[in-house]
């Protein structure tokens, strides 16, 4: 009724209507447009992750399951949970792989060592990586439970320079996760603690051309190699 009156009061009936267009003005991106501006992105992605204590590691896609079997046997995992739509070789031999199963509990989760997973895209502006149910993402719950989680992103494929751009390439009625760096919170104290709503390590490996050989790139400042 509020609503009504008020359009009414500017002159029309329907939605929107006698209500002056609103100049939208802003960029939808920082990065400036240019031939190496994929590049620019991808650089800036690495540095952003970084900078909320993700673990980053670049290699050549043909480098990809012997960098992630690095990494699984780095941390001690024996097991990982392994949505339907990761490639089967990713993964090495030595690994116990848990279906992503909606029979599985929080309890029998919690007990996975990792949990290894494609991403929808990442956002270079903010160092956020998102996720939406996709077959190579799995469920939600399954990329919450587990302490440690590794997130495979196809650059410069998968990677936009900012939100604006992010939204048109995501489907919006899917159950979407967005992350940006390790679950952590901090008390009235400023005390940081790692792990409370999610995984307490998050690495995130970026698959693309390195121009190394086929070995991962030197890393970038606060990162790691493989």
């Amino acid at each position: 009724m509020v609503l009504g009156r008020i359009r009414r009061a500017l002159g029309g009936t329907g939605p929107g209507a006698g209500v002056p267009p609103v100049p939208r003005r802003y960029l939808a991106s920082h990065l400036p447009e240019g031939p190496d501006r994929a590049a620019t992105a991808v650089e800036l992605l690495a540095e952003n992750l970084a900078d909320y204590r993700a673990l980053v590691h670049r290699v050549e896609p043909e480098g990809l399951p012997a960098l992630i079997a690095r990494l699984l046997a780095a941390r001690g995992a024996r097991s990982a949970v392994v949505p339907p739509g990761v490639p089967d070789a990713w993964l090495p031999a030595d690994i116990t792989r848990v279906a992503d199963d909606p029979a599985i509990g929080a309890a029998e989760l919690d007990a996975v060592d990792s949990v290894v997973t494609g991403c929808a895209l990442a956002i270079a502006e903010t160092g956020t990586i998102v996720l939406d149910g996709s077959p190579d993402q799995g469920r939600r719950r399954i990329t919450l439970i587990p302490d440690h989680h590794l997130c495979v992103v196809r650059v410069p494929d998968q990677v936009v320079a900012s939100l604006p751009e992010a939204m048109p390439r995501l489907v919006p009625h899917r159950p979407q996760t967005w992350i940006s760096g390790p679950s952590a919170t901090s008390d009235i104290e400023l005390d940081r603690v790692e792990g409370v709503h999610g995984p307490r390590v998050l690495e995130v490996v970026l698959v693309g051309p390195t121009g190394n050989g086929g070995t991962a790139d030197p890393a970038p400042p606060g990162t790691t190699g493989p």
